[in-house]
């Protein structure tokens, strides 16, 4: 079947059953549908591939669904599965039925402290968790944060986002986009900006506008607008406590280097006001039953599910969409080297570890389920840094993500080469038959 909105019939490709039109956008539409395998509500996303090309969008719907195959977090509107056809991609999106937080600000006119709070609480989880995964939203605003029936937020549209692996030579992002009210100043200035702290300040006006019913920086005039954002020129009524308004006056901070971080907005006043969420990695805590001892170290590698796989596979490529040959080479890797195992997490750390021995690097723990490997001299661009994160894909099968956390691309390649891949091969699931396909490549997932 070519196009269920098409008009020739309301199933799509005998998975999902479209119904009523939720909304409209740039290059289609968004319909409510029924996925006909489980009976569940979805949102069925339908671009038009003409559109998209004439518009010269391609690579950034290609980016928006690469990085929502990154981000599954109970606060991010989760991206269940894609499928194309010749004219259209159709991506079948979690239903959120609350609407827009825009919308309850629009009829409360503002809300209640606690209230925001708890909103605020799951926007900045749902941050730190893309931003940990070098992904950074670069359009934050009431009108992409929908509720779901229990009224929790869901963040949504990362048509603008953009990867750590996008930035220049200089560390920078440099493309201006976003909506003006919600930007940093530094985006607009033309110089370069960092992405996570851009986003820390969109956070900012959010807890404005959640607090006071109104946006912090409003003028007609564009340029008028940038300079009160450079001045940090806004007022706070006197409705809004003490400590939530020394935290926005620390979110609005003009100077993206004095910005607060998120690590210390977590422990700020306001912020761990009663009952403050998990830190510093602000994701869900199962109950102690289901930690065992409680701590993190015991945690059990993520288990992966369909989606993380494809996203994980040395074969993912958005370009089939579009109907292009896919991209191939070493540089459309990234740079990162993926390979199953079926050695424990405990194993594969103690070959790094070994590769530490003799002071030229230490290994040190990186959230629940990775470490880190950060050079002991300076190189080209500072210290080398290497992250390796574990994933479960069975019970005894780990598939393992290295990628370069710091320092010059460079080096990082000629580590991978001469040191990392030598002291991994013999754990390496299938090392041989990879090798002997690509032996200049890392080896595959099995």
């Amino acid at each position: 079947m070519e196009d269920a909105a098409e008009g020739k019939t309301n199933v799509l490709q005998g998975r999902y059953e479209l119904g009523r039109v939720l909304g409209h956008g740039n290059f289609g539409r968004v319909h409510a549908a029924r996925d006909l395998r489980t009976g569940r509500g979805v949102a069925v996303k339908v671009v038009a591939k003409d559109k998209v090309e004439r518009a010269g969008m391609v690579e950034q719907i290609k980016r928006e669904i690469a990085v929502m195959k990154m981000v599954s977090h109970p606060n991010i509107v989760e991206l269940h599965e894609v499928l194309a056809t010749r004219t259209k991609i159709y991506l079948a999106l979690e239903l959120v039925r609350g609407g827009e937080l825009f919308a309850r600000i629009s009829r409360a006119g503002r809300l209640r402290e606690d209230v925001a709070r708890r909103y605020f609480r799951q926007l900045i989880s749902a941050v730190d968790f893309c931003h940990g995964r070098g992904v950074y939203h670069r359009d934050l605003k009431p009108e992409n944060l929908l509720l779901d029936e229990a009224g929790n937020l869901k963040v949504a549209d990362f048509g603008l986002s953009a990867l750590a692996g996008h930035a220049r030579p200089d560390g920078l992002l440099h493309t201006a986009c976003g909506t003006p009210a919600y930007v940093a100043p530094e985006v607009l200035g033309g110089n370069g900006y960092d992405g996570a702290k851009a986003d820390i300040w969109s956070c900012g006006v959010i807890l404005y506008v959640l607090l006071v019913g109104a946006l912090p920086f409003q003028d007609e005039n564009l340029m008028s607008m940038y300079r009160k954002m450079q001045r940090g020129g806004f007022l706070c009524p006197s409705w809004v406590s003490k400590d939530a308004r020394k935290l926005i006056g620390r979110l609005l901070d003009p100077n993206p280097s004095s910005r607060i971080t998120i690590a210390s907005l977590v422990e700020s006043p306001w912020f761990k006001k009663t009952s403050p969420i998990p830190s510093p990695l602000l994701e869900p805590v199962p109950p102690a039953a289901a930690r065992g001892n409680g701590e993190d170290k015991d945690e059990p590698p993520e288990a992966l599910n369909a989606f993380h796989l494809i996203s994980l596979s040395a074969g993912f490529d958005l370009s089939p969409l579009f109907d292009q040959e896919p991209s191939t080479g070493r540089g459309a890797r990234g740079g990162v080297m993926r390979f199953a195992t079926r050695e424990p997490a405990s194993g594969v750390i103690s070959r790094l570890e070994g590769l530490a021995t003799g002071g030229a690097m230490r290994v040190t723990k990186s959230g629940a389920r990775g470490v880190r490997l950060e050079g002991a001299e300076r190189g080209r661009k500072g210290r080398l840094g290497v992250a390796a994160e574990f994933f479960s894909v069975a019970p005894s099968v780990l598939v393992v993500d290295v990628k370069k956390d710091g320092g010059d691309t460079m080096e990082y390649r000629s580590f991978c080469s001469d040191e990392l891949r030598p002291a991994l091969k013999d754990i390496v699931w299938a090392a041989a038959a990879a090798a002997a396909a690509s032996p200049g490549d890392p080896p595959a997932p099995a």
